[in-house]
């Protein structure tokens, strides 16, 4: 009979250091294989040069190298969770699977599959919390009811917050001896699982004292580098929360901090209300009558709006997978109100387009920029994307940066005027909602 091991599920924390569930994976007592699975159930919807299959891929193989420097390495399997447990428990004596906590609504599904396929083998499957500081129900009100406004949850999850017992790091460099001992784990190719290398590439992330102290005055001007580019890092796990967190604690910065708690904001809301990523969360929303213009909707995702700072965008998107902040909520804004064009069908295309894509934050923002979400803008503010162009981007740096031809005779008119538009879209929603 082989020997006994535990295995260890890489989903969401591509790395080896300050990892919950492989720390303590590392402590159990059985040698440990570590696994990832390139999932076709969430494969078979993306693009086949998507730039987040192509980071994942390169992540995963600076893992494999460095876990072969302990002789041991990651196996790599393509397919459906269940079918590929099913492969793995035949192969080796598996005890335990311990993998780290993962909160949308596809993988809670498919977590309590794998679970109960363990459980009719007498296998252990244990989760960690890893990605957050607090999850589900941990930040909530007095009564037990869900926050739905944001500053009460950032408040209490503030006074929640102790930085010894939460910011723990978990280091794994004593106890990389327990890996199991086997350097040739099968591996992948990015041909094998379907897909070609992406020419769109994620970006290092910058948290350097320098963004964190100049975070709070230049995040909002796209034409500045003052972002920390954190979100794919964050969404795929190749840097951990509580390390950035204790940077951010040292700095003394607020702002950058609490943008961090609006990710958990967004995350505990999808946890406790997974119907929003389909349906208003403010239901009366939902009876707002869309309109349905698959044209309207080709010039927005192309940047051809002739509304500039929209327009600079939706390029930006297109050629390297980011959009600045500030732009996102002005593009969105423009979709839902100018356009009249039902979040959902922006929310997809960011989710189709977007590297830092993380579905809770995508659904909440998309939402927030309706009037239909949680904390959300009332619906009579409508962002003016000129005024909005005026003070974030005055001297056009960003705008000229990404349109080629701006300020030519092939860059479009205006679509819509704004002020028609701004009135269709007071009196759509107020008729629909009232």
């Amino acid at each position: 009979m082989a020997s006994k091991v535990n295995i260890f599920w890489f989903r969401r924390d591509l790395r080896l250091d300050d990892n919950v569930g492989f720390y303590k994976a590392l402590h159990g007592k059985y040698p440990v294989l570590p696994l990832f699975i390139f999932d076709e159930n969430i494969l078979n919807e993306l693009p086949e040069d998507d730039g987040r299959v192509t980071f994942i891929f390169d992540e995963l193989q600076k893992m494999r190298d460095q876990l072969q420097e302990f002789s041991s390495s990651l196996a790599m399997y393509h397919g459906s969770p269940k079918d590929i447990f099913k492969e793995i428990i035949s192969k080796f004596n598996v005890q335990n699977v311990i993998t780290n906590h993962d909160y949308e609504p596809y993988a809670k599904d498919r977590d309590i599959e794998i679970s109960e396929l363990l459980q009719r083998k007498d296998i252990g499957f244990y989760t960690f919390k890893d990605q957050v500081i607090f999850e589900k129900d941990e930040i909530v009100k007095d009564d037990g009811n869900p926050y739905v406004v944001y500053t009460p949850y950032m408040k209490k999850w503030k006074a929640t917050f102790n930085e010894d017992k939460h910011l723990k790091i978990y280091y794994t460099s004593q106890v990389m001896n327990n890996l199991l001992q086997h350097t040739r784990l099968p591996n992948l190719s990015l041909h094998a699982i379907g897909f070609k290398r992406s020419k769109i590439e994620v970006p290092a992330y910058d948290v350097t004292p320098t963004t964190l102290q100049e975070y709070e005055k230049n995040r909002n001007f796209p034409a500045q580098e003052g972002t920390s580019r954190l979100g794919p890092h964050l969404r795929f796990g190749t840097i951990s929360l509580r390390k950035i967190i204790k940077k951010a604690i040292s700095e003394k910065n607020e702002t950058f901090w609490q943008e961090l708690i609006w990710r958990e904001f967004f995350m505990q809301i999808l946890w406790h209300f997974p119907k929003t990523v389909d349906n208003a969360f403010r239901k009366k929303y939902d009876r707002i009558p869309w309109r349905k213009d698959k044209t309207d909707f080709k010039k927005w995702k192309e940047g051809k709006t002739g509304y500039a700072l929209v327009d600079a965008g939706m390029r930006q998107l297109n050629l390297t997978g980011y959009m600045h902040n500030r732009v996102r909520m002005v593009a969105a804004s423009f979709l839902c109100k100018h356009l009249l064009i039902d979040w959902r069908w922006g929310e997809a295309y960011f989710a189709e387009k977007l590297l830092d894509y993380e579905l809770s934050s995508n659904i909440g923002n998309w939402q927030w920029a309706a009037g239909s979400g949680v904390d959300a803008a009332p619906y009579f503010r409508i962002f003016n994307p000129t005024t909005q162009l005026e003070k974030f981007d005055k001297n056009q740096t960003y705008v000229k940066e990404w349109i080629q031809d701006y300020g030519t005779n092939s860059y479009p008119d205006k679509m819509v005027d704004h002020k028609k538009a701004r009135e269709r879209a007071l009196e759509t929603y107020k008729k629909a909602i009232n």
